[in-house]
């Protein structure tokens, strides 16, 4: 009997190298890297479900709109109709043959789908027990997360979460307040409060699921191959030597040390060197008001913490 290997779903907060960890991982031939499912912007031939909300939390009580979708997106199903009823320009036409072509390699060649989805995270239980993924949670040092917001200009509207009845009854209730109370234009408040509620949610989860994977950013970003032959070794990848040079070159020091904000998404970045960029680019005062809302959450996942 032959044992179809489980789906693997990334995710994290967005901007927390999800989109690093992905690519990765599918350097893999075995992976087929399919990018936010969930992503309010998604293209209807990869997922049919329509979405309200950024972070759409999914559970047993709501999943009837999002099962099929989801077996579908998991079976290589592309919904071409649906597709070329929304394109609207050429770059919709280029991300058409695009997602097509993953999905008709996926299927032909029987690789195993990678969902790269930050928004996914509130949902994890669901396609852990659900859809049989194995999951992988990205992590990424508050102040870092902080600094990449800002440098962005990404503001981030709590009314997503708070418009989402079952999300806060499950979860984020006792945020309720802090959510509401945050100013419209304050990245820095929003990026603290957003970062604790996920890991502090994380965190909650990942005592009922124990198999959960988590990996920091910053061990990766200090020695990726040792942290990435680990992290394929816990998922029952192969870890050759065409894995080993893709992630050297996406972290060489020859690389930028900040991606152009023109690349926001590339996977070329001295991984190193971006360390220790939120420690020029933020303030004292602002980091200062960032570990007072995070560093109780942040010591579950930085024992160690430098906050220097």
């Amino acid at each position: 009997m032959i044992v179809k290997p489980s789906p693997i779903l990334v995710t994290g907060a967005h901007r927390t190298g999800t989109t690093w960890v992905g690519k990765m991982l599918s350097a893999n031939p075995h992976i087929a890297y399919i990018s936010e499912p969930l992503n309010l912007w998604h293209r209807p031939g990869v997922l049919s479900a329509r979405l309200t909300h950024w972070y759409t939390y999914i559970c047993a009580e709501n999943e009837s709109v999002y099962l099929a979708p989801f077996i579908d997106l998991l079976s290589y199903r592309y919904h071409l109709l649906g597709e070329i009823k929304a394109i609207r320009s050429r770059k919709d036409l280029f991300r058409m043959g695009r997602d097509l072509g993953i999905f008709c390699r996926g299927a032909l060649m029987r690789q195993v789908p990678m969902l790269k989805d930050p928004f996914a995270i509130f949902s994890l239980p669901w396609f852990i027990e659900r859809m049989n993924c194995q999951a992988v949670v990205t992590v990424r040092h508050p102040a870092a997360f902080a600094n990449s917001l800002k440098r962005l200009n990404w503001l981030f509207d709590f009314s997503d979460l708070l418009y989402q009845p079952l999300l806060m009854r499950d979860y984020l209730e006792p945020y309720r307040r802090d959510m509401q109370s945050v100013k419209a234009d304050d990245i820095i408040g929003q990026a603290s409060l957003l970062w604790t509620i996920i890991y502090r949610t994380v965190h909650l989860i990942r005592q009922q699921i124990p198999a959960i994977k988590i990996v920091r950013h910053e061990d990766l970003s200090l020695d990726p191959v040792s942290g990435y032959r680990t992290l394929y070794q816990s998922l029952g990848l192969d870890f050759t030597s065409r894995v080993e040079q893709t992630i050297l070159k996406s972290s060489s020091s020859e690389n930028p040390s900040e991606l152009s904000q023109k690349k926001i998404h590339s996977v070329k970045l001295d991984s190193r060197a971006n360390l220790d960029n939120w420690k020029r680019r933020l303030t004292s005062d602002e980091i200062g008001r960032i570990r007072r809302v995070t560093e109780e959450a942040a010591h579950l996942y930085y024992p160690e913490v430098n906050w220097n």
